[in-house]
């Protein structure tokens, strides 16, 4: 017992280290006022002040931003209909090959994907003539076809716990299936929904190796940005950057943290 009570906190203790303490010297070392990294020159917020200047970053932050939210919206709404066809149609032609094809992107490679993307993308060109060349619509669209497997998974998942008496009252009540959607079941499955949007989010803002495929001229994202300069030599502008993301996420979650926890409390409270 007293041998247990000692190794696993310190085990702990470790695991948080080598996951946070690069974090922590990363954040440090973006008030660095040497122009090299790994030398300590003194205290300074040149860097920020360099970062908000950079029009290259800026601008590559703002489109990432504005693929993500359009990617996500579409992965949600063809998620959701995926959930709800594999949920509520259980049996139906063709349900194997979509599960199938729901599942596929979540095991396969990233570099397999940009790649039958980037060919399916040329020969819709070739044939169609649409979409002309890539750039932000391919990005869009190639980050909403692997985004919506994420979402199709949570949103299924919701759905097979929700109770189907709310919606079968609602129906013998005299209202129609759509009404019964926005009313009943949309509520429901909101948490879900807000949860599948945000990872869709993270994943179309995290993404470089589907976007280095589909990607065209002016169209460079954040991560295809900070990787070329990571390439050249990491210079502290990105540490910046990447103490500003931190900061970000840190306070969504906080605000995340204190809503739960509001919530908590009141759900406690006597009636």
């Amino acid at each position: 017992m007293t041998v247990s009570r000692y190794v696993m906190p310190s085990l702990a203790a470790l695991g948080f280290g080598f996951l946070y303490i690069p974090i922590f010297i990363l954040v440090v070392y973006s008030f660095n006022a040497s122009k090299l990294v790994t030398v300590w020159g003194g205290f300074s917020t040149q860097w920020y002040g360099a970062l908000l200047n950079d029009p290259q970053i800026l601008g590559a932050a703002w489109l990432s931003v504005k693929i993500a939210a359009i990617s996500a919206t579409l992965a949600l709404i063809l998620g959701t209909m995926a959930a709800l066809t594999l949920v509520r149609f259980r049996w139906f032609r063709g349900r194997i090959w979509l599960t199938g094809m729901v599942a596929a992107p979540l095991v396969m490679p990233e570099v397999i994907t940009g790649l039958s993307l980037l060919l399916l993308f040329v020969a819709l060109e070739n044939v169609f003539g649409w979409p002309a060349g890539r750039g932000v619509l391919t990005i869009v669209l190639a980050h909403a076809t692997f985004g919506m497997a994420f979402v199709t998974v949570i949103v299924q998942a919701r759905l097979r716990d929700m109770d189907l008496s709310l919606e079968e009252a609602a129906m013998d009540l005299g209202a129609r299936p759509l009404t019964v959607f926005f009313t009943v079941t949309l509520p429901v499955i909101a948490p879900a929904l807000v949860a599948a949007w945000l990872l869709a989010f993270t994943l179309s803002i995290d993404d470089l190796v589907i976007a280095s495929f589909v990607s065209g001229p002016g169209s460079s994202t954040l991560p295809m940005v900070v990787f070329s300069k990571v390439r050249l030599g990491i210079s502290p502008d990105v540490n910046a950057l990447a103490t500003l993301m931190i900061l970000v996420v840190g306070l969504g979650g906080a605000i995340a943290f204190w809503q739960m926890r509001k919530a908590h409390r009141q759900a406690q409270l006597p009636k």
